[in-house]
């Protein structure tokens, strides 16, 4: 695909996501009067099918719900962020400013400690203020559960590799990484298979070109199965995994990530991760409407509905969002239901969602992953998962 073209589909996507605010802005003329929020984005913006999307729809829900007023804001630079932030806070106009995504945390930090007054919440990172809520997930167990689906996906078709293609090297995609590598063995641990995962990081979350050309590297490695983790920069992987499949003949397929990203191409993509970004950001915005806000850590993960795995009526609801404002053409939400639930089947089966579900009991039966703070701690537990250790990616009590 070529570059015009790529950038054609991103510009459909926001489209989609714009024309989706009809859908939720107060019919007959009435206009909002509950109060006001702020969602600041990272500088990737909407448009990425996954995390900053979820988080405009958690937002766009709490508008609806509680007659509020919304103003999103895209800051052009990570240099932004301070003087954003503070333009927001300065004025005294919001219930709440949240802050979307890892890199704008230690911004939230800055301006939070300048206006003590000011609610902020903080998506995907830790601020630790009083004024601060921090909504983190435990994004292993989706990993975990997205591992052991990559796996027996793989296996299904006679291979034997996976991948992922990944963003930034930043902590919520170690997270993801030490989960997706822990199903993996898992999966072998209890088949008696031996699995082999590849991944990269693009070092991007905007760019579906980079990501389309480091996925057709992970596929020329031997890897059939893709899992994205890189926001926008793995819609590039979408497009490969097609173009891979339609090329050779062979089953190729990819894995979405915070959405349920199956309706851009109900042929390949399989299944999603949840990261329900949107449930994040509902949980703050209501917070700070009801009077009920409480700074520290909130963590979200299977037990709290916050990670799991794509169900049919989420695929079929995310495709309703696209066909709504026209984007999705060729097929009916019902039939892209139809066709994932056909690919599932032959694909998963009973088996393989047993399997899913033997890892999430143990996961709700306490569990627990280890959460790396640092880079060099992160590489070592990849390397010994990869070595066959799985004790290594579990919390020692």
């Amino acid at each position: 695909m070529s570059k015009g073209a790529i950038i054609a589909i991103v510009v459909a996507i926001l489209v989609i996501i714009a024309g989706l605010a009809y859908v939720f802005w107060p019919k007959g003329g009435e206009k909002p009067s509950g109060g006001k929020v702020a969602i600041v984005f990272d500088v990737g913006g909407r448009g990425d099918l996954s995390f900053n999307d979820m988080a405009w729809l958690g937002a766009e829900n709490a508008k609806k719900d509680f007659n509020l007023t919304v103003e999103y804001v895209t800051p052009q630079s990570e240099a932004d962020f301070v003087p954003t932030l503070s333009n927001l806070a300065e004025s005294g106009d919001y219930l709440i400013i949240v802050g979307i995504g890892f890199l704008i945390a230690d911004a939230i930090d800055e301006v939070a400690q300048n206006y003590t007054n000011q609610k902020f919440a903080i998506i995907d990172a830790v601020v630790d203020r009083p004024n601060v809520a921090s909504y983190v997930f435990r994004e292993q167990e989706c990993g975990a559960l997205i591992g052991v689906l990559a796996a027996v996906i793989a296996h299904n078709t006679g291979n034997d590799k996976v991948a992922a293609l990944m963003g930034m090297s930043i902590p919520p995609l170690w997270r993801f990484h030490i989960g997706y590598e822990y199903g993996v063995k898992w999966y072998d641990q209890q088949t008696g298979q031996n699995t082999t995962v590849l991944y990269v990081y693009t070092g991007t979350f905007g760019d579906p070109a980079t990501g389309k050309d480091y996925t057709l590297q992970l596929l020329d490695q031997g890897a059939n199965v893709v899992y994205g983790l890189a926001g926008a920069t793995h819609i590039g992987a979408f497009d490969a995994v097609k173009e891979k499949a339609q090329e050779t003949g062979q089953p190729y397929f990819a894995i979405g990530q915070d959405a349920s990203q199956e309706w851009y191409d109900p042929d390949h993509i399989i299944v999603s991760g949840r990261k329900k970004v949107d449930v994040a950001v509902y949980d703050a915005i209501e917070s700070a409407y009801k009077g009920t806000f409480q700074g520290g850590v909130h963590s979200l993960g299977l037990a709290e509905g916050g990670v799991g795995v794509s169900t049919l009526d989420e695929v079929e609801w995310f495709a309703q969002l696209a066909a709504d404002t026209g984007h999705l053409k060729d097929m009916t939400p019902q039939e892209v239901r139809q066709k994932v639930a056909q690919l599932r089947d032959q694909y998963i089966g009973e088996e393989g969602w047993n399997l899913v579900d033997q890892l999430k009991q143990q996961i709700l039966g306490g569990l627990k992953f280890v959460n790396p703070p640092s880079q060099e701690e992160y590489e070592t537990v990849i390397q010994q998962l990869e070595a066959g250790n799985l004790n290594a990616a579990i919390e020692q009590s």
